[in-house]
């Protein structure tokens, strides 16, 4: 097995408030389902120490090309972040089932 480098996770205070706006959302109908699912974004957060550069650009009219990368957790979470030297920088934690068209303009 190869071994790859690690890079540092550092999530945004933003994307922080993003992730806990989603959890306390599902708390209110089912709180283990909520820590369940905060525990599986989280782990899919870490995951991104190793070869974050698996996932491909986020491309969009208005963002600049080759900014964010892209991760979708199942199918409802999208995670945009960008890779500097070894730090992946987690910026955005957002719902796909919500307009985030303040996002791209």
């Amino acid at each position: 097995m190869t071994e790859y480098e690690k890079y540092k996770v550092v999530v945004s205070d933003r994307a922080v408030k993003m992730l806990g706006t989603h959890i306390r959302f599902i708390a209110q109908v089912h709180k283990e389902a909520a820590t369940a699912k905060k525990k599986q974004i989280t782990a899919a957060l870490h995951s991104l120490s190793h070869m974050p550069q698996r996932f491909p650009y986020f491309e969009e009219t208005y963002i600049p090309s080759n900014k964010y990368h892209k991760m979708f957790i199942e199918k409802w979470y999208l995670v945009l972040y960008q890779i500097q030297d070894k730090t992946v920088y987690i910026e955005y934690i957002l719902d796909c089932r919500k307009d985030y068209n303040w996002l791209i303009h």
